[in-house]
C-alpha cells in the first residue's frame, strides 16, 4: 500500500528542506578572492647636495655623499611612498641627463612611466654657488684695501655675473621639467628651492663672511629662488618654498636652531649645507606641500595643488 497524500507531501517538504541545507547557493559557493596588494606611490628624488645631505649619517652613496636621512627620505616616509633617491652632491642640470663624475648614471634614468611623484632640487651648481660661498670667507675684519669684497669680485664692471648665470640657467630648468614630464607623464612634479643662509648682515666673525658679502650671497640665492618658482609655474610643476620656513634658521642661528651649517659645522654635515635638523624640517615641508599621493598613474596636479610659493 502506497503512502497517503499527506505523508507524501510531508516527505517532499522534508526532502526540500534538507536539500536547501546541504546544497550550496551561488553566493556561498563563490570563494572570496584576496584584494590586490596596494602599490605604494613611486617617488623619485632628483637634485644636488641640498637634497642629498653630504656627511649626514648614514651615508648611503659614497660617490654622491647621499644621506639616508636627507629631506627626500623624510618626505617619502611621511608620504608612505617608495623612494628612488638619485640626488647627488655637486650635480648640475647637465647631470640629470648625463653621467656625473663619469660613473654616476644620469638621474633621469630613475624615472618610470608609472612614477607618481618627482622632486627636483637643482640649479645652484650651475651658477657655481658651491664655490662662491666658501670664496667669500674672510678671516680678518673688513678693511679698505686689505681684501676685496666677494660682491666686488662678482659685480666688477657693473655686471652681476651670478645674476647672469641664473638667467642662463633658467632654460635648463625648463628643459629638465619637460624631460621629467615626458618620461613620467602621470607624475606630480615639484621644484624644491634652497634653504636660507643668512639673515641681513650675516654674523661675522661667528661665520666669517663680511656683512656686505652675506647680503650678496643671500640676495643671489633669493634671485635663484624666484627663477625656480617662475620655471616651475611655467613648466606644469608645483614649487616648494624652503627659503621662508628656514628664514631664522640659517648659519647664524644658535646651535639646535640652525638648519644650515656654516664654515665650521657644529653637527655632522658638510660646510654650508643643511644639517640633519634642516633635513627633517625640509622633508616635513615638502610632504605637507605635496599632500597625499595616489599611485597607479594619478593625473598630474601642476602648480596649483600643494604649491607653497610665497
Amino acid at each position: 500500500m502506497g503512502p497517503t497524500p499527506l505523508r507524501a507531501a510531508s516527505v517532499a517538504a522534508t526532502t526540500a528542506v534538507l536539500a536547501a541545507l546541504v546544497t550550496p547557493t551561488a553566493s556561498s559557493a563563490t570563494v572570496p578572492t584576496a584584494p590586490a596588494p596596494v602599490r605604494k606611490p613611486h617617488y623619485v628624488a632628483l637634485g644636488d647636495s641640498s637634497a642629498a645631505g653630504p656627511l649626514i649619517p648614514p651615508q648611503t652613496s659614497l660617490p654622491c655623499l647621499r644621506s639616508g636621512r636627507n629631506w627626500p627620505a623624510v618626505a617619502a616616509a611621511r608620504l608612505g611612498a617608495e623612494i628612488t633617491d638619485v640626488t647627488c652632491s655637486g650635480a648640475t642640470t647637465a647631470d640629470l641627463a648625463g653621467r656625473q663624475f663619469g660613473l654616476v648614471r644620469p638621474q633621469l634614468d630613475a624615472l618610470r612611466a608609472d612614477t607618481d611623484l618627482v622632486t627636483l632640487a637643482v640649479g645652484a651648481n650651475d651658477i657655481g654657488l658651491g664655490i662662491v660661498v666658501p670664496s667669500c670667507v674672510r678671516l680678518h675684519p673688513q678693511a679698505a684695501g686689505l681684501s676685496p669684497t666677494c660682491k666686488s669680485v662678482y659685480t666688477a664692471g657693473g655686471r652681476d655675473r651670478l645674476a647672469e648665470r641664473i638667467t642662463r640657467t633658467a632654460p635648463k630648468i625648463a628643459t629638465a621639467l619637460r624631460q621629467i614630464h615626458r618620461r613620467s607623464p602621470h607624475a606630480r612634479v615639484y621644484v624644491v628651492t634652497y634653504g636660507t643662509y643668512y639673515q641681513p648682515g650675516g654674523c661675522w666673525p661667528k661665520d666669517p663672511v663680511w656683512p656686505v658679502d652675506a647680503d650678496y650671497v643671500q640676495n643671489t640665492f633669493d634671485r635663484l629662488h624666484t627663477m625656480l618658482a617662475e620655471r616651475a609655474a611655467a613648466g606644469d610643476a608645483g614649487f616648494v618654498d624652503i627659503r621662508t620656513p628656514s628664514a631664522r634658521h640659517g648659519v647664524c642661528a644658535a646651535k639646535g636652531e640652525k638648519w644650515m651649517e656654516g664654515l665650521i659645522p657644529g653637527s655632522a654635515a658638510a660646510p654650508y649645507h643643511p644639517n640633519r635638523t634642516g633635513m627633517a624640517h625640509s622633508g616635513a615641508t615638502v610632504a605637507d606641500a605635496v599632500g597625499p599621493v595616489r599611485s597607479a598613474g594619478a593625473p598630474r596636479s601642476g602648480a596649483g595643488q600643494g604649491d607653497t610659493t610665497r
